[in-house]
């Protein structure tokens, strides 16, 4: 009897906060004393966040949100540092990010001799018959230039010498061409007498002996074998490297404060992998996924694989991925006018303009968005008509949200096409600066100037963008691209084009709501408002007050998906 005396009082407690008040519907977190951007117009700014069953429960001021605290509450005091919602990669290769993790890391190579050392390093524990690969090398980032080169690339010799009994496969850090030693041609087959296939090319020396460079569609004389020899490993053997991949790529997302990324293109079976991990709740990034598979798969599943937010919204697929051309620094990017340092070439239509117009009639059946990667102006042009028509076909047919993946290279007269037709530019800050010191090299200084990342022309003629890394091409690090867009300062602080930087509010805009839009899940993410998902990222720094130089340095101390904590930066 004397326990249930003593027991009222205390369950009275548990309704109870520090400040005396009845708290009648606690918060699992608040995060108090901070210096929010919410994203949310309506509510711009705010200090703290109460979190209650994965979604946010209410933002305000410091002393409004404590009203929330009860006996279980996690507090968090954040001491002044800056609260906004995670960051949503726009495009980016996950389940690539993953693997670049698993091969040879070649961004940091400053020339080709230390790939050759990088390769021969490996060659030296493979196995023979092993295929060596690795992923991030630019020939135009080469210092010294390679020596022999055809057309600034380097020739296989050195390369194959040190990897006699492996084949050799090396991807250029846009994704777009292959290097390949001797032992991989041998394998495939290839040699002086292999015909470029339709939507590709092979670099040739002046005698026509391929130098181990394919371009675009190219890659596929190697890349087949090469998948044959994947295919070789056991179900076992291919499960765990796919959970491995993912694993290593929400690890990479969360601990730079990512909580959504679009993966830009995916076959059915590996959708199917990640629904079965959503099943398993083992996703721990929300994931939109585009589709990338043939038309006939395509015909087959569209219907039965889309989905918005399943699994507790951590798997949306309402999009197909299609390419037009490939990239500028493989020359491979679609042009009005010839390019200006290889006046032979205007670059590639990888896709038959035919087969997307099929494609996108598929999409149009099915509901789906197009998102279609052009780099290129005669590429942007040739998307941003095929869109006009098809629209145009299909008055009826609603909130498309079509994409244009890339939009990096556009002509003057195409620029307002985008928001006439309420076409969505999913660029990427990082490309620009990384791209800078050989877009004019390239194209010239007045194509450059006219429309090479157009940011501003775009968010002024009122278009819509998203933001991205397109990682593992670049680093996935949103901090990095954040800066690329409201600088546009390259390694060397030189500024490329500065009429064209974002604001910072249009810059978090990007890689947040707009984001967010693109993927239909505005009503569950992209702004910190009560009752969206509690994606939020906690930053070391006020990305829209703190100064150019500090944006770099800034670090992400908390990363909360569903809220849930699912980075904590060791310091804190």
């Amino acid at each position: 009897m004397r326990f249930a005396f003593i027991a009222a009082p205390l369950i009275a407690a548990l309704l109870i906060n520090c400040g005396g008040k009845e708290v009648k519907n606690p918060a699992d977190i608040i995060l108090i004393n901070g210096v929010v951007a919410t994203m949310d117009d309506s509510n711009p700014t705010a200090q703290a966040v109460a979190i209650k069953e994965g979604k946010i429960l209410a933002v305000g001021s410091t002393k409004e949100i404590e009203n929330y605290q009860g006996p279980k509450t996690e507090v968090i005091d954040l001491a002044g540092k800056f609260v906004m919602p995670g960051f949503n990669e726009s495009h980016a290769h996950f389940v690539g990010v993953g693997n670049s993790k698993m091969i040879l890391d070649l961004h940091g190579a400053k020339n080709w001799d230390e790939i050759v050392a990088i390769v021969a390093k490996a060659a030296e524990t493979a196995k023979p018959g092993e295929w060596i690969i690795g992923r991030g090398w630019h020939q135009e980032k080469f210092y010294p230039k390679p020596n022999p080169n055809v057309n600034g690339y380097p020739v296989h010799d050195l390369l194959s010498r040190v990897s006699p009994n492996n084949p050799v496969m090396l991807t250029h850090a846009s994704g777009h061409a292959i290097f390949v030693n001797a032992k991989a041609m041998l394998v495939a087959g290839v040699n002086k007498n292999t015909k470029d296939p339709e939507g590709g090319y092979v670099e040739r020396d002046q005698f026509g002996n391929p130098i181990g460079v394919f371009e675009e569609n190219a890659e596929n004389l190697i890349r087949k074998f090469y998948e044959e020899y994947l295919a070789k490993r056991t179900p076992e053997q291919i499960q765990s490297d796919f959970e491995k991949q993912v694993q290593l790529a929400s690890d990479e997302c969360l601990k730079k404060g990512i909580t959504s990324c679009s993966d830009a293109g995916e076959p059915f079976h590996i959708i199917d992998l990640l629904k079965n991990l959503a099943d398993k709740e083992e996703l721990k990034v929300r994931l939109n996924v585009m589709v990338g598979d043939t038309y006939d798969n395509m015909k087959a599943q569209l219907a039965s694989h889309k989905m918005v937010g399943y699994g507790n919204g951590h798997l949306t697929v309402t999009s197909v991925k299609q390419y037009i051309d490939g990239a500028l620094g493989s020359r491979g990017a679609w042009m009005l006018e010839p390019y200006t340092d290889m006046p032979s070439t205007s670059g590639s239509n990888v896709t038959p303009i035919d087969e997307l117009k099929k494609i996108a009639d598929l999409a149009l059946a099915n509901n789906y968005q197009m998102r279609i990667h052009a780099i290129g102006d005669r590429g942007n042009r040739e998307v941003l008509n095929i869109y006009e028509e098809k629209f145009a076909q299909n008055p009826s047919n609603g909130d498309r949200r079509w994409c244009i993946e890339h939009a990096q290279h556009l002509s003057a007269q195409d620029i307002p096409r985008f928001a006439k037709l309420g076409v969505i530019a999913a660029m990427q800050g990082v490309h620009c600066t990384s791209d800078a010191s050989f877009v004019p090299v390239r194209i010239g200084d007045a194509r450059a100037e006219e429309g090479a990342y157009a940011w501003k022309k775009l968010i002024n003629s009122g278009a819509k963008i998203c933001n991205g890394t397109d990682a593992p091409v670049e680093d996935i690090d949103p901090v990095k691209c954040f800066y690329s867009s409201v600088t546009r300062k390259n390694s060397e602080g030189k500024v490329f084009y500065g009429d064209e930087k974002m604001s910072r509010l249009e810059a978090l805009k990007t890689y947040t709501v707009n984001g967010a839009y693109a993927s239909f899940e505005e009503n569950s993410k992209g702004s910190l408002s009560a009752g969206k998902y509690a994606d939020i990222v906690v930053l070391s720094n006020d990305l829209l007050k703190c100064a150019d130089e500090e944006i770099q340095k800034t670090k992400v101390m908390y990363t909360i998906v569903g809220g849930k904590i699912l980075f904590k930066a060791a310091s804190n």
